[in-house]
């Protein structure tokens, strides 16, 4: 007997099973998928880098924490009992510490968008939202710039002055206005990118790629 697709068979056997159509070749010139994949791309190393800024300032942070500890410690315990004598450098060390805390916690409330926020807008398309989003970060951005043009103007003016106390570098407090105002504007720059990516569609774009 010979079946549908023209091919004969004996009696009893099962047909013959077609062979697969070959799959479409890539057209001449045009990388392929893998190709494509295996490039370095600058955007992703991008993220990396300020992945790993992030990663950075997270354990700064828990280093300053840690070691803030020390110097409040022996304030309290030098007040309250006659265990440890006075030290003087206690109350700067722990004020050094302490701004550079703020500001790196600050660096990594716009990493990570974990600032104070006011919901005052109803449930919106993820493009409203995205528009929304840009208006509030150039906001903060114009506040970045605040920081980095004061900060440095404000770590000149001590850069040859030292502490009262301890005697020590004012610029080490001073310098971490402008590096805060320069680290919100790389974290802020990745944002504003997304939200811009999102207004015009090149995220689905990216993600069907």
């Amino acid at each position: 007997m010979r079946p549908a697709g023209g091919r004969a068979v004996r009696d009893g056997s099962p047909p013959e099973t077609p062979d697969p159509l070959p799959l479409p070749l890539a057209v001449a010139g045009e990388p392929s998928r893998a190709d494509v994949a295996s490039v370095p791309s600058g955007r992703s190393l991008w993220r990396r880098l300020t992945a790993w800024y992030g990663a950075l300032l997270s354990w700064l942070l828990v280093v300053a924490v840690a070691v803030l500890v020390i110097p409040v410690s022996l304030q309290i315990f030098s007040r309250f009992t006659a265990l440890i004598p006075h030290y003087i450098w206690t109350e700067e060390m722990a004020r050094f510490l302490f701004v550079w805390t703020i500001m790196i916690g600050a660096m990594l409330g716009v990493r990570e968008s974990t600032h104070f926020e006011v919901d005052v807008w109803p449930r919106v398309p993820r493009r409203v939202e995205a528009a929304v989003k840009l208006v509030a970060r150039l906001g903060v951005l114009v506040v970045a710039l605040v920081f980095v043009w004061s900060g440095i103007e404000f770590t000149r003016f001590a850069w040859y002055r030292i502490s009262e106390l301890a005697e020590l570098p004012l610029w080490l407090i001073h310098i971490a206005w402008p590096i805060t105002g320069l680290t919100w504007l790389v974290f802020l720059g990745e944002q504003m990118w997304d939200e811009l990516a999102i207004l015009t569609g090149r995220d689905r774009a990216d993600a069907l790629a």
